[in-house]
């Protein structure tokens, strides 16, 4: 497992690279999006890949990959609107959109080693379409808890479909970074 938490760290360098750069360039403008916003974003870029997966072609030059860079993004960027709330304005600051991004992926990574412990890296043998799926899949949930205003009567809540989002998509850039 000490190699997938290698892999995991690896593949977020170069997510939290995309995101520290965007920081720079636009700041934090995507402070003032709603969840619900945030949850379309992520839909828009997993419905594309599995548009490219099945089309076996893209007519826009960024692929399978950057888009599953964005599905990590903004799934930390749903979870800090989550914990913070949406803004009227861009509000924090360079150092704070950092730290808080490596606040949510600790999260992350710390689910990832309790479910790979349970499930036994059972990920490896899956398929990228099946990530898809799955990731399009929790995102129809979140939708639907958001239409219940947040209200779930036995299901996790919305932070944890977020949380599962992202590392299928980390699972994805694994498997396209290392092979296999």
């Amino acid at each position: 497992m000490e190699h997938t938490e290698q892999q995991f760290e690896h593949v977020v360098s170069i997510c939290r690279d995309v995101y520290a750069k965007k920081m720079k360039d636009y700041g934090a403008a995507w402070r003032i999006l709603r969840p619900a916003s945030v949850t379309d974003q992520i839909f828009i870029k997993a419905n594309r890949i599995r548009s490219i997966e099945m089309k076996g072609i893209s007519m826009v030059d960024e692929g399978i990959r950057s888009e599953l860079i964005g599905i990590i993004n903004y799934g930390v960027i749903a979870l800090i609107q989550l914990e913070l709330g949406f803004s009227e304005s861009d509000d924090i600051s360079f150092e704070k959109g950092i730290s808080l991004y490596n606040k949510h992926i600790e999260t992350a990574k710390n689910l990832m080693l309790a479910k790979n412990h349970d499930y036994d890296e059972a990920w490896r043998s899956m398929r990228i379409e099946s990530y898809t799926d799955l990731i399009l899949m929790k995102l129809y949930r979140t939708k639907q808890i958001e239409d219940n205003d947040g209200k779930t009567l036995i299901s996790e809540g919305i932070d944890a479909n977020y949380l599962d989002m992202i590392n299928y998509a980390i699972f994805g850039l694994i498997k396209i970074e290392f092979g296999g």
